[in-house]
């Protein structure tokens, strides 16, 4: 692949890859965590617990592996030639978009995940759970944009 990044190009393409299997697992786990943390108020110690779990969850993996997969993601973009024009990247429009909201979907978990820190949930469990499967549609559409570069 040639481009501004170089030889760089297989490296910065695996530490995306990498970064982008540790925010997935973050993003199927959060939510999991929604469903039992909103089934355990009114227990404060299981509550306290829940929040505990969904802030490290938040801290040491998920937002800071979001970054590096934005950051990293946003390099190969430019080297694949989005900012020049380049024919034939409507995959990769496509693709951006869906991670674009991927995003939004993180940040509404973590906003929820906030919610139920201070005992509120506005969610019926159903819907919570339904949720639960966002991240997973979003992978598989990805991961077949990215593979198959199909627009």
């Amino acid at each position: 692949m040639s481009g501004w990044l170089g030889s760089a190009y297989p490296l910065v393409k695996a530490a995306h890859l990498i970064f982008v299997i540790f925010w997935m697992a973050g993003l199927f786990m959060l939510p999991r965590y929604l469903v039992y943390h909103q089934e355990a108020l009114g227990n404060s110690a299981e509550e306290a617990r829940w929040t505990l779990r969904e802030g490290k969850l938040r801290h040491i993996i998920l937002t800071p592996s979001m970054i590096a997969v934005w950051l990293l993601g946003i390099a190969l973009a430019l080297n694949d030639g989005i900012a020049d024009g380049t024919p034939g990247l409507g995959w990769l429009h496509t693709k951006i978009l869906l991670v674009l909201l991927l995003s939004g979907y993180h940040g509404w978990a973590v906003g929820y995940a906030k919610k139920l820190a201070t005992g509120h949930a506005t969610l019926a469990g159903k819907t919570l759970r339904l949720l639960n499967e966002v991240p997973g549609v979003a992978t598989v559409l990805i991961v077949i944009l990215a593979i198959v570069k199909p627009v």
